[in-house]
């Protein structure tokens, strides 16, 4: 084993082909494990490719206004070439950016991002060049505003903090020339206010669009991903494990048929019987852990948000012994409690606390055994607690609750199916 161990350590992976530090980076959530998901902060994932499209046809009006207003100021331009050089330079870059987008599909490279930059610092210039003489900036500009608005088209295709970056540069960039250029007097100050605000804030209101739009369906997915925990077994692997069990039954199957066909020579070189032991020990730490995890440990340790603020203490496997129903409920209560935006400053914890058993007395019909479930919560004041967790909380038992602290402590008497009569 140790030199099976040595070798996976020499080449960063396990016997599954897993990279040794993905498997590291699983944190300890009340002692469990939870998996953390990969990022790809250029992903335009999750239907954001719809924001978009709506982004360009936005950028796409903006700047038939501004050359509109360019052609109104035609007669006014003391030399009107570079503006006009700038136009026709801001629509080739807008008509190959919205395409390239288009082709791209959910990155934008970074050298094109730094090309787009420079091509839109350039029609700025430009547009700057020819509306010098006229010290009125924010009246006579036209493609350097639209220009800054442009950086729309790739809201959805680099990060969001790049985006803020570029566009406070070019924000601070017109607010100079503006202070430079213009004197500003009580009838040209609106203008210049609203030419730097029309260039600025779409920008900054797209960004945080997409930015909420991402967490709002990430949630939604994570919901749904756990959600698929309610009906499986009382004991069973979880989603992560599952994928493992396939890579570890295929890397079994592979070693057997090596040497079944004799590709393989009997006896086992060191390496090879290194391998297969690890094999053997892998596949019986997964058969273990099936036997004392249950839905609701693998609902919260594989679950971005619920892996974050919920401690789950189950030592009986309890958990496993409710009905459908009754899981649903709990999971949907837990969920509610954790994922309420009210305050988003205020750090929630819930802690879920299942049995011992109690005994009922008298005896209940069906013989059923009586489970406490204890939701001890912090920073959830029982009057911030949506009214359906009451109702999903209802559907697991019944329940008590009391407050202090500006926290809640629900304690739920649920009835379950006694495992030896089934």
């Amino acid at each position: 084993m140790s030199n099976s161990n040595a070798t996976n350590a020499a080449i960063g992976e396990n016997t599954l082909g897993l990279l040794a530090d993905v498997r590291a980076s699983r944190g300890l959530v009340g002692g469990a494990r939870r998996l953390v998901r990969p990022e790809n902060p250029h992903r335009a994932s999750l239907g954001t490719a719809f924001i978009g499209i709506g982004a360009s046809l936005v950028c796409g009006i903006r700047a038939i206004y501004g050359f509109s207003w360019f052609v109104a100021y035609w007669p006014t331009y003391p030399n009107p070439v570079p503006a006009l050089i700038a136009w026709i330079l801001l629509i080739v870059v807008l008509a190959t950016a919205f395409v390239t987008s288009s082709i791209v599909g959910d990155r934008l490279p970074d050298w094109m991002f730094s090309l787009f930059l420079g091509l839109l610092a350039t029609v700025i210039v430009l547009d700057v060049v020819a509306v010098w003489d006229l010290h009125d900036f924010g009246r006579h500009a036209t493609a350097s505003l639209t220009a800054a608005m442009a950086l729309l088209l790739v809201i959805t295709l680099r990060r969001g903090a790049e985006i803020l970056i570029s566009i406070g540069a070019i924000g601070v960039s017109l607010l100079i020339i503006i202070l430079v250029n213009t004197d500003l007097t009580p009838q040209n100050l609106p203008a210049q206010i609203t030419s730097l605000a029309f260039a600025v804030l779409p920008v900054v209101i797209g960004v945080m669009i997409v930015r909420g739009f991402r967490s709002m369906v990430q949630v939604e997915l994570d919901r749904v991903l756990v959600q698929s925990t309610v009906s499986a077994p009382r004991f069973a692997v979880g989603m992560l494990a599952s994928e493992e069990l396939a890579r570890l039954d295929l890397a079994a199957e592979e070693l057997l048929d090596s040497v079944a066909t004799g590709r393989i020579a009997l006896p086992l070189r060191p390496k090879t019987a290194s391998v297969a032991a690890s094999l053997a020990t892998e596949l019986r730490l997964h058969l273990i852990e099936g036997r004392r995890e249950t839905w609701l440990y693998h609902a919260i340790t594989e679950s971005e948000l619920l892996g974050r603020s919920v401690t789950l203490t189950d030592k009986g496997s309890l958990a496993g012994l409710l009905d459908a129903n009754q899981r649903d409920g709990l999971l949907a209560a837990i969920w509610l409690l954790v994922n309420d935006h009210a305050k988003k400053t205020t750090v929630r914890t819930v802690q879920v606390d299942v049995g011992p058993i109690v005994p009922v007395t008298p005896v209940v019909p069906g013989h059923k055994l009586r489970v406490p479930v204890v939701i001890t919560t912090t920073g959830v004041p029982r009057n911030r607690v949506d009214p359906s967790t009451w109702n999903a909380i209802r559907r697991v038992g019944r329940y008590s609750d009391s407050s202090q602290n500006a926290s809640l402590r629900v304690e739920i008497e649920c009835f379950v199916d006694n495992p030896a009569d089934l």
